[in-house]
This record gives C-alpha cells, sequence and structure tokens, in this order.
C-alpha cells in the first residue's frame, strides 16, 4: 500500500468520523423528543386526574408557580411549521403516542446508518493499520545490516 492510499483512508475515517458525531447528535435530538413526549403525556394525565386544576408551572431557571388550568380538556398542541390546534387532552396523548412512534421509527433508521458506519469506520482502520505494518516491514527489510567484522582474522 502505497503512501497516497493511506492518506486517501485517512482522509474518509477522518470524514466518516464527522459524520458519525452527526448522526450521534441526530440520536441524541430524536431521544430528547421522545422523553419530552413521554413526559408531556404524564403531565396531561395528570391534569385530567387533578381534582382542582391546580398544577407546578416550569417558568424557567429552575423557577415554578403553582398555577390553575381553567380548561384541562382543551390543549394546544404545534403540529409543525408553526401551526398549532386545538385538541382535546385525549386527542393530544394519541398525538404525541402516534409522535412517539414516528420518533423511534426515526432512531431506528439513524443508528442502523450509524452502526454501518462505523463498521466502515472499523474496516478502514484495519486497512490503515496493516498498511503502516507493511510500510514498517517493508523498511526493515531495506536497511542494511551492520559488517560483522570476525576478530580471528
Amino acid at each position: 500500500m502505497d503512501q497516497r492510499e493511506l492518506l486517501t483512508l485517512e482522509h474518509y475515517l477522518k470524514e466518516y468520523g464527522q459524520q458519525a458525531e452527526i448522526f450521534s447528535s441526530q440520536l441524541e435530538f430524536l431521544e430528547n423528543g421522545r422523553m419530552e413526549a413521554h413526559a408531556t403525556i404524564e403531565a396531561l394525565h395528570g391534569l385530567l386526574e387533578s381534582d382542582d386544576g391546580m398544577v407546578l408551572f416550569q417558568i424557567g431557571a429552575g423557577a415554578s408557580m403553582k398555577a390553575k388550568v381553567l380548561e384541562p380538556d382543551k390543549i394546544l398542541l404545534n403540529i409543525g411549521s408553526d401551526v398549532i390546534v386545538e385538541r382535546s387532552n385525549k386527542e393530544a396523548i394519541e398525538f404525541l403516542k402516534d409522535r412517539i412512534t414516528e420518533l423511534e421509527a426515526s432512531q431506528k433508521k439513524v443508528a442502523e446508518t450509524l452502526d454501518r458506519l462505523r463498521s466502515q469506520m472499523n474496516e478502514i482502520a484495519k486497512r490503515i493499520e496493516q498498511g503502516y505494518q507493511q510500510a514498517v516491514q517493508a523498511e526493515h527489510a531495506v536497511q542494511p545490516q551492520p559488517a560483522r567484522i570476525n576478530k580471528d582474522e
């Protein structure tokens, strides 16, 4: 394997590593969305079960306040592209369950792609290692051996 091929393989390995980072970030984003949807479903269930409609409302920076929900069965959902629709609590829960299913399917596809990419990276790394080993062996074969001096002569 020549030097140019080794450099090309190293370049591919670096690019694949960058792609792997992007796919890992996508997986994390999808997982966060899935967890958020689960938490929202729990909150919506809790809202229906609440006797007085009081909830703990997060206002940011770790601060919360108690709030009374006047219409616990009217939920505003952002369905995408800044389109917001009003749905009943149960319809909102079903919408979120469907969203979770979509997120899980996307996670599976991204994870499969990431696995394939990592497999390719491992193959490239093996080829690079073999190339370096060949270069070291070739270097040792070419180096002249020191002349031996026979003291008896």
